[in-house]
């Protein structure tokens, strides 16, 4: 029998914890509304299904160890990727990078988490966290995506699993998948379609290990309209466009989103952690915590460099004294060319 966890969670400050779940898959996302007007719609080409390839990124390295306090992910504050995204950090005016938090999923013992990292004016880099031990370490199993966000992720059983999201910056658009067939241990990214497009993901449900549906959001002026239905029988490798539509449709066979679970995300009360919590009965117990401010960016103007020496030039005056003057005589030679012919004549030094 499938053990079956859905959470979603709205990251505002008006918008309600929404839960939603037991039995059913162990999932958890958020339906995010874009934070840009988005005028063009997503291709309709169908993508088919591909055979399997190898992860589709490298993992990370570092492991994060729970001792109880709250863990902060590790953020190199490269100068290329700041710039990506418009930030010019200093040492005068530094740039905080926040991390956010918007899915979480558990298979067993494992507990996943995804979401993003990002600063005042812009979407950094996706990320998911992943703990096999119930939440006493964490890694990162996949590669973070430059300038796009993680929004839900989802665990049909101990081996299947997916999680989505959609690139942010500078308009949220190319919505894609990562797909799991290992336990979370590697990941290969799959496109909705292949031409990409103008979109974010609203929500995704899988309710057998090759059947799900999603929902993608193209933006109010999205000609057609505003909400695309799609459909996938491979497992996440390929989807197909069933409706578009100006309302936001209901996946069949997913649970309401409102649907209690045993899993959850949330701030803590001084806003400075998010909290990762399963239910014990009626109580909420704590697997572990990640700090909101993951860096604070300050890049060192680069020095100045005094330039190089001029080389030396020879001048008229560095020429060597002449013993002589030149005379131009008029008639002879000069007559037949037209041009007065120098003539030298020596000069006799003091």
């Amino acid at each position: 029998m499938r053990n079956l966890h859905l959470y979603n969670l709205a990251f505002t400050s008006t918008s309600p914890l929404r839960h939603a779940g037991a039995p059913t898959p162990f999932t958890q996302g958020h339906a995010r509304t874009p934070k840009f007007l988005i005028v063009a719609i997503l291709s309709v080409a169908a993508l088919s299904a591909a055979p399997p390839q190898p992860p589709a990124q490298t993992p990370s390295e570092t492991v994060l160890r729970n001792t109880g306090k709250p863990l902060q992910v590790p953020f190199e504050c490269a100068e290329e990727e700041l710039q990506s995204v418009g930030l010019l950090c200093t040492e005068e005016e530094p740039c905080a990078i926040f991390l956010e938090l918007s899915g979480i999923a558990s298979a067993g013992k494992k507990l996943f988490v995804a979401g993003n990292l990002h600063a005042q004016s812009g979407t950094l880099a996706s990320i998911l966290l992943a703990s096999d031990d119930n939440g006493a370490t964490w890694r990162e199993p996949v590669k973070r995506r430059r300038g796009s966000a993680l929004e839900q992720v989802e665990f049909y059983d101990l081996e299947h699993g997916w999680t989505a999201g959609e690139n942010q910056y500078p308009l949220p658009r190319d919505p894609f998948f990562l797909v799991t067939s290992d336990g979370g241990q590697t990941w290969r990214a799959r496109p909705i379609t292949e031409d990409g497009g103008s979109g974010a993901l609203q929500r995704f449900w899988f309710d057998t290990v090759s059947h799900g549906e999603m929902v993608v959001d193209a933006g109010k002026s999205a000609p057609g309209g505003r909400y695309l239905d799609y459909e996938s029988e491979t497992g996440g490798e390929g989807w197909m466009l069933r409706s578009i539509s100006d309302r936001m449709p209901v996946l069949k066979k997913a649970p309401p989103a409102n649907t209690e679970t045993d899993l959850r995300l949330k701030v803590n009360s001084a806003g400075t952690a998010w909290m990762v919590e399963r239910r014990n009965d009626e109580k909420w117990e704590t697997a572990a915590s990640f700090l909101v401010d993951a860096a604070s960016c300050k890049l060192k103007a680069p020095e100045a460099k005094e330039p190089p020496p001029m080389p030396e030039t020879v001048t008229a005056d560095s020429e060597q004294e002449k013993d002589y003057v030149e005379e131009i005589q008029l008639g002879g030679p000069a007559a037949k060319t037209g041009k007065p012919v120098p003539v030298k004549k020596k000069v006799s030094k003091p």
